[in-house]
């Protein structure tokens, strides 16, 4: 029985090669793969850092997939896959439409994704993958923090300082010169600006506890 897969991981971690890969072997093997993003570094196209790329469908969140794939699989021989790239951006909507197009059509669906966006939030299109799929699986591949440590965290740089505010879609890349980049971080490094005096209203410090005022004791 066909299964809606979803992998997820950092920048750098290999998202769009191996979604690159599997649509590769499928369509090798004479196998209908529809290969679909949203908001890819190159218009109409899947393309990867390492410098590998292909053409795909690029959709954006007022489509409905389900209707696509759809259209897409009653033509011709029919689809046995369909890989999603950039899944982090895809509505909620859009998910339950590719997991109805696992269940009424049969059709295998490999989704890649980031897990959080740049303020260590759940993208609202990886929270309802998360939710929905019968598989989710962190990619094994370890990206790595300027330090050295397990990258975990995806930070946004502008003009080369780290920020927490803005709009969510902002399309990057990283490193360069671009005003808007990316960097890897890890959780520690990740945190550390927030510690910063000008951006300290983005969280709530608030008064420190003290434990031995308080009643501990439960009813439960």
């Amino acid at each position: 029985m066909a299964e809606l897969r979803f992998f997820f991981g950092t920048m750098g971690s290999g998202k769009s090669t191996q979604a690159l890969q599997i649509h590769h072997n499928l369509a090798s093997r004479g196998l209908g793969c529809l290969l679909i993003s949203q908001l890819d570094r190159q218009t109409g196209r899947v393309s990867s850092r390492l410098g590998v790329s292909a053409e795909a469908v690029v959709l954006d969140a007022t489509i409905d997939l389900y209707r696509v794939i759809r259209q897409e699989h009653l033509r011709g021989d029919g689809l046995h896959a369909v890989v999603c790239d950039e899944a982090q951006f895809y509505v909620p909507a859009q998910v339950d439409q590719l997991a109805r197009t696992v269940d009424e059509f049969d059709i295998e669906v490999y989704a890649f994704g980031l897990l959080t966006t740049f303020q260590g939030r759940l993208f609202d299109g990886t929270q309802r993958f998360l939710e929905v799929a019968d598989v989710r699986s962190e990619l094994q591949v370890e990206a790595r923090c300027w330090c050295g440590k397990r990258a975990t965290h995806n930070a946004r740089l502008v003009n080369g300082r780290q920020v927490y505010d803005g709009e969510i879609t902002v399309v990057g890349d990283t490193g360069g010169d671009a005003v808007v980049t990316y960097d890897l971080r890890c959780r520690q490094h990740w945190m550390a600006e927030l510690r910063v005096s000008d951006q300290s209203a983005l969280f709530d410090d608030g008064p420190l506890l003290d434990l031995r005022t308080m009643d501990l004791s439960s009813d439960l």
